[in-house]
């Protein structure tokens, strides 16, 4: 049995040197060709991927914050952007040494303040408001953010992009420069409680400028995935005009043969493609789909997620998505604070649009540019209700002893808009709201109180 079972293992291993011969010698073959005359098919060599004009390598060079040539290296990197690079002492002076009057609010990278550049602090640089942010170093974001927004805003222009303007990078410090935009954030303009109401045209103006802003940065030479697309990220202008910021989690897109990018789940719960939450796959679909989110608030007025809320109706996208293709139940979805003022046509198109969005099967979402096509026309549709979206301010009676009362309360409670075309004394926040009066009898809620609020002292309901 010893020596049948030790004659097993002799074999073995003449089998394995035979076979081990046999590999050297197919190795060595191809060196014979030539002598033989013989010529072996030359190799193709594979295609490599695409470089990225400021992609990964830069990133990763420039990752280290503890560099001592990080502030040269960067500002090699970014010749020809027009980034100013300016120092702590230029920004604490144009933000009157970040005083509280010049506070703007704060996010996940940092405090931002108010600043203004004059003409005489940097030659070639116009007199400016500006918004500087400054990274938190406690914060949940940190350095690599704050070079992932310098890249990605050094090389990228667009009318739907927020503008960087520079940065700074001194010791820790780490700061970056924006153009001022005097309306802030559409997060506030749709949710803030005292706020008024955005009205329609102005909330399709929004989401057509954040669709073109999305839809840039997917058909780039090297498309960029945003990857934090959501209501406080897209910041408007005085006219309302949307612009993209906070770059700090974006990434390059997929190249060659690759179909998404792997990557850690970041994001914002609520607005993030469940595909993504699930096997950290990033494509630019993961983008639509939380496009389709920002349409379901636009339409709505109600947060992605609400906890405030019956718990059936927390989560905006599994209460809303089931809803939108029924017109019934869509026009009690609609934001009540419209009240009514919108086009019908138009909600039931935004609605189609966003249920394709927030499909749960990533590659049967549209692209953002056809998303652009559906939206644009919805500008000029012309069944809106005439009646203006306006504020009524108290108005104040005298009281026998002579003092000053208010007859209506609370004015943030007395927020109303007037259903009445012949209510002279109502300011119109859309010019264009009047054109089809006929058209206002068919509003969704016309029959509701049309004259239950007063008409005193009504001024105009867009403000800032």
């Amino acid at each position: 049995m010893a020596a049948s079972m030790l004659g097993g293992r002799v074999f073995d291993q003449e089998r394995k040197e035979a076979i081990s011969n046999m590999t050297v010698q197919k190795f060595n073959w191809r060196a014979f060709l030539p002598c033989c005359g013989i010529t072996e098919e030359p190799r193709i060599p594979k295609p490599s991927k695409k470089q990225n004009s400021f992609g990964k390598l830069v990133l990763s060079d420039l990752s280290n914050p503890n560099s001592t040539t990080l502030s040269e290296d960067l500002s090699n990197s970014l010749i020809g952007s027009n980034l100013h690079a300016f120092t702590l002492a230029e920004l604490t002076l144009i933000t009157q040494n970040f005083s509280s009057s010049n506070f703007l609010g704060e996010g996940g990278f940092g405090r931002v303040h108010k600043g203004f550049i004059d003409d005489k602090l940097r030659p070639g640089l116009k007199s400016q408001p500006v918004a500087v942010k400054c990274l938190n170093l406690d914060g949940t974001q940190g350095h690599r953010e704050w070079l992932a927004e310098v890249l990605f805003l050094g090389k990228l222009r667009h009318p739907h992009l927020v503008e960087l303007i520079g940065y700074c990078c001194e010791a820790e410090h780490r700061l970056l420069v924006y153009e001022y935009m005097a309306r802030g954030s559409l997060e506030n303009q749709l949710f803030r409680r005292f706020s008024v109401s955005l009205p329609w045209l102005t909330r399709m103006k929004i989401a057509i400028g954040a669709a073109k802003g999305l839809a840039f940065l997917h058909e780039a030479e090297s498309p960029v995935i945003f990857r934090d697309f959501k209501a406080s990220n897209i910041l408007l202008d005085a006219d309302f005009t949307p612009k993209l910021s906070d770059f700090g989690l974006a990434k390059m897109g997929p190249e060659g043969d690759d179909t998404h990018v792997s990557t850690r789940v970041m994001g914002t719960h609520g607005y993030a493609a469940p595909e993504y939450i699930m096997t950290g796959h990033l494509t630019t679909a993961s983008d639509v789909y939380s496009f389709g989110v920002l349409l379901l608030e636009l339409l709505t007025g109600r947060k992605s997620v609400d906890k405030a809320r019956p718990s059936r109706e927390q989560n905006l996208v599994e209460w809303a998505r089931p809803q939108l293709n029924n017109p019934k139940r869509l026009n009690r979805m609609m934001d009540p604070r419209l009240e009514g003022q919108y086009s019908e046509l138009g909600a039931k198109k935004v609605a189609e649009v966003a249920y394709q969005c927030l499909t749960t099967r990533p590659k049967f979402r549209p692209t953002m540019s056809i998303v652009v096509e559906a939206l644009e026309p919805l500008m000029s549709l012309e069944d809106i209700p005439s009646g203006p979206f306006v504020y009524t301010a108290p108005t104040e009676a005298i009281s026998q002893n002579g003092d000053a009362k208010k007859e209506n309360g609370d004015h943030h409670r007395d927020r109303h808009r007037s259903r009445s075309p012949r209510s002279s004394s109502t300011v119109h926040s859309e010019p264009g709201m009047q054109k089809n009066v006929k058209n206002g009898l068919n509003s969704p809620r016309h029959s509701q109180a049309r004259e239950s609020s007063p008409v005193n002292g009504v001024i105009q309901g867009t403000v800032s």
